[in-house]
Formats: C-alpha cells, structure tokens, sequence
C-alpha cells in the first residue's frame, strides 16, 4: 500500500514576495528614524521616516505600501525601537508626533494610489517625476494635518499653532526628501534590481 501526497501552497509566492518586501520597506523607514537632525524652531526633530513613507508608496503601490507602514507602526507599538531616536511602544503612538506616526500608512497608501493608479505597479523610473512629486505633495498633507490635529490634542494647542510648531517647520525638509525620492525611484540601475 502506497501514501501518496500532495503540496499545496498556503499562501502564494507573490503574496510572500510583497510581504518581504513590506518587511524591508518597515524596517527602512525604522532605520531612517535613527537619522535626526535638531530642529531650531520645533519641538521635535527633522528625521528621514518621512523618505521611508515615500519609497514604500512609490516602490509597493497602495495596498502593500500601506501595509508596509502598518507593519512599521506594530513592530514600533511591539518595544522595535523603530521610531524617533529608538523610542518604541504605545506612549511613541500617543505622544505628541503620534498623529504623525499613524498617518504613514495613510501616507504610504496615498503616495502609491497617486503613483501607480489602480493598475499594476509600473516601473518607478518610468512615472513622470510630476506625478511622483503630487503623490508626494498629497502624502505629505496627509501627514502634516494627522498629526498636527495629534499634535494639538495631546499638548492641548490650538491647530494653527500646532500647525506652526509641529508642520511649517517641516517644509523645507520635506521637498530635500522629495527630490531624493525622486531621484531615486527615477535612477533605473535601482529599479532593475
């Protein structure tokens, strides 16, 4: 008598294949929170999270973008010293940038829906850097306003005056990110690998 078997594949080599690379965008933006800069007319610092938000949208799409920073935010709210300076845990989420933490998937999401549309991703270097830099633009509203209403809950501020603190602060460094993003996804070396 013979047993004869059969492998079924639980989950599909595409799924696996976005989920790792959702990992290693998760793991970017982590590592990009390590480089902060003072900001000398803010309360928190200038780091390169933002840059992470961005690629992980540009390079994943909507759905696996989103799901990138998602996996960010859990391995942070886990004790993975992953935000700001290595903080980690709920008090990083509830804190006064937490409202700008929780917007990166939203971020992320919103970058790729701008980048690739509803279609198959397409060829970051093959997107018109226009498109890429409006993906960006609407990203980074996203994350300016989630977390200057954050910002003005917890330290019990007005919203503008959140927004002064917390946002224009920001800006310049924002569009160094942008056109480093841009750079990037449009460098087609990176793109073949």
């Amino acid at each position: 008598m013979s047993a004869q078997t059969q492998a079924v594949d639980l989950v599909g080599d595409e799924t696996v294949e976005n989920l790792a690379r959702a990992a290693v965008f998760a793991a970017l933006t982590g590592a990009f929170a390590y480089v902060a800069f003072p900001n000398p007319i803010s309360p928190t610092s200038i780091t390169l999270q933002v840059l992470g938000v961005f690629l992980a949208g540009i390079y994943l799409g909507p759905v696996w973008g989103g799901a990138s920073l998602s996996l960010y935010l859990v391995a942070g709210a886990a004790g993975a010293p992953v935000f700001l300076g290595g903080s980690s845990g709920i008090g990083a989420l509830l804190g006064n940038t937490g409202g700008f933490l929780w917007a990166c998937p939203v971020a992320a999401a919103v970058v790729g829906a701008v980048v690739h549309g509803t279609n198959d991703l397409r060829d970051p270097s093959e997107v018109h850097p226009a498109r890429l830099v409006v993906g960006m633009t609407l990203a980074t509203a996203v994350i300016y306003a989630m977390g200057t209403v954050g910002a003005a809950v917890v330290q019990n501020l007005g919203l503008y005056r959140a927004f002064m603190l917390y946002a224009v602060p920001f800006i310049p460094a924002e569009a160094i990110k942008m056109a480093a993003a841009v750079g990037i996804a449009r460098t087609d070396e990176l793109n073949a690998a």
